[in-house]
């Protein structure tokens, strides 16, 4: 076991519905803040190599990105409280351009720390319960969980703590430390799954079997990047109890049989494809059985008072007794349409939860600014009990918020420009930073979804085209996780131009599967028109309350690839 010393929790008062940490949480972040303080100050005298440095950054979240160092933060879950948010635009401020980027992973990225003062940010982050410990590496990553997790009316179980859980066993555990490749892991709790579990190394679903018992079904060999692949199903129903022990038998095959010679082939997908699920399946069994029956057992075996305990950090907050209400009533047309796309039903009556878009028009998708972290730290407090929650799809969320102040809120968050009201349409997408950033990436994505935007500014036609995710990579490795749009669209490098293959019929819910090549790929200036046609096909033929996905997968691809490549396409 881990020198975590399973379990070790301690009721607290509430401040807000999120882990807090205890003494060992804060003595090995303050020690790992001291080792890198003294790693960086070695490296800048000269005394160790960039190859002697290099996994050292890395471990402390710090990539060298094409114009300065790149630090991602770690959010567990995705949850912040506003103390961190105000922390965060102090950071962004003091430390880098003034403003952060949200990842698809809930985690933040800043652009343009300079080397020698990542140490202080490492110690500041450190004082509101922050870190960037295994945000990079081939290590277990952040956890990440459904973005509605404790509010959402179609949830079996809060998975959050399922997900702390997770983490504390996970966080520098000595025999996973390093792994062939990373490794991502999700866990949902509801009917629906807003966390792309099934696209992920280990998907964690919250279930119950026919005698109404709690457990989990256990997904492994997801992932995107070069071989995307869709997960699959591991075991139906593990009992909760042994939620760590099974993930400790997932680990430990990949670990010893996962291929290192290879980085293209190092992920678990790769390993569960060459063996296949059965075979996979009987060696992680095997596996588990012996840590049932070894020294570790009981370390590893969940028992009630100790799940019980971490509930204790995740419960409701003081709502009020309220009546549900329609707050659009006699309100502007641009409120209603607000409310409808950018919140979401919640288990409690009287509630909304909230969506705050990071995609406005003219701004890359996820950047927030120093003093939108700020206001928004301020809304949080007024308005949904200190709390603010980072979605997958690089958007943030107040998860608790009256439905009697929405109007208020809106007028807020419009105001500070965090109200566009978009969510769930095709200017709601992901996008990783590409070229403009990245040393990886072949091909620009920022000013690829400006013109998309540009392209794309009528609102009425947005929400008559309905629910469409655009999801867009600028590199194989799909940070934007392109394979699983409605719509993908990766970068690619032609004789060092920038082109962009396209993609449709993509899906990282209950419905995952990945999306199918259009034809040839296109110039950017030709990106946003390309997708002009793919819509002028749906719109043609989409049959009542369809989705644009429904359309796709009920004709197939070829009269889209017709309407796209019938004609040159406008420049």
């Amino acid at each position: 076991m881990p020198a975590r010393h399973w379990p070790r929790f301690a009721g607290r008062g509430y401040s807000a519905a999120m882990y807090r940490y205890d003494e060992i949480d804060a003595t090995l972040v303050a020690e790992r803040v001291a080792q890198f303080r003294d790693q960086t100050r070695r490296f800048l005298a000269g005394e160790l190599s960039e190859e002697e440095f290099r996994p050292l950054r890395l471990r402390n979240g710090l990539y060298i990105q094409r114009h300065a160092p790149m630090l991602r933060i770690a959010v567990p879950y995705g949850l912040l409280s506003s103390r961190q948010l105000r922390t965060l635009a102090s950071i962004a401020r003091r430390y880098d351009r003034g403003y952060g980027h949200f990842t698809t992973r809930q985690n933040i990225q800043f652009n343009w720390p300079r080397l020698e003062q990542v140490p202080d940010i490492l110690e500041e982050l450190a004082r509101v319960e922050m870190h960037a410990i295994q945000t990079s590496g081939n290590c277990i990553r952040n956890v990440t969980s459904d973005h509605l997790a404790g509010v959402a009316p179609d949830e079996l179980e809060d998975p959050r703590p399922w997900c702390e859980i997770i983490r504390q066993w996970s966080t520098f555990h000595p025999e996973f430390t390093y792994l062939p490749r990373k490794f991502k892991i999700a866990v949902t709790g509801a009917e629906r799954d807003r966390a792309a579990s099934q696209v992920h190394d280990v998907g964690v679903h919250l279930t119950r079997n026919a005698a109404g018992e709690p457990g989990f079904r256990i997904l492994a060999g997801g992932g995107l990047g070069r071989t995307p692949i869709i997960g699959q199903v591991v075991r139906e129903f593990l009992p909760r109890r042994h939620l760590l022990s099974y993930l400790e038998a997932i680990l430990r095959i990949y670990n010893r049989e996962g291929r290192r010679d290879n980085i293209h082939k190092a992920r678990i997908k790769i390993l569960v494809r060459a063996l296949g699920i059965e075979e996979f399946r009987r060696r992680v069994e095997a596996e588990w059985r012996e840590i049932q029956q070894g020294p570790l057992a009981a370390s590893l075996t969940l028992e009630e008072p100790d799940i019980e305990r971490l509930r204790s950090f995740f419960r409701p907050p003081p709502y009020r007794r309220l009546e549900s209400i329609d707050p659009t009533v006699g309100r502007e047309t641009a409120f209603r349409a607000w409310y409808r796309y950018n919140s979401a039903a919640h288990k409690v009556p009287g509630y909304r939860a909230v969506f705050v878009s990071l995609k406005r028009p003219g701004v890359a998708p996820g950047d927030i600014t120093d003093a939108q972290l700020e206001r928004l730290a301020e809304l949080a407090d007024r308005y949904s009990f200190g709390e603010v929650r980072v979605t997958h799809t690089q958007n943030l969320l107040l998860a608790d918020v009256e439905q009697a102040a929405a109007y208020e809120l809106w007028q807020a968050l419009a105001a500070a420009g965090l109200a566009t009201p978009n969510i769930g349409t095709l200017t709601d997408m992901i996008c990783c930073p590409g070229l403009d950033f990245c040393s990886l990436a072949n091909a620009g994505s920022i000013e690829v979804a400006r013109r998309i935007n540009e392209r794309f500014d009528d609102y009425d036609y947005l929400y008559d085209l309905g629910e469409i995710e655009l999801k867009m990579s600028g590199c194989m490795n799909a940070c934007g996780h392109h394979h699983v749009g409605h719509i993908g669209i990766l970068g690619v490098d032609k004789g060092g131009e920038e082109w962009y293959q396209i993609t449709i019929g993509g899906a990282a819910g209950d419905e995952a599967a990945l999306g199918t090549v259009i034809g040839p790929s296109v110039e950017k200036s030709e990106v946003a028109e390309t997708i002009a046609r793919l819509l002028e096909v749906y719109v043609e033929y989409r049959h009542p309350e369809e989705r644009f996905l429904d359309t796709v997968r009920r004709l197939g691809v070829k009269p889209f690839k017709e309407r796209v490549y019938a004609a040159p396409v406008a420049a």
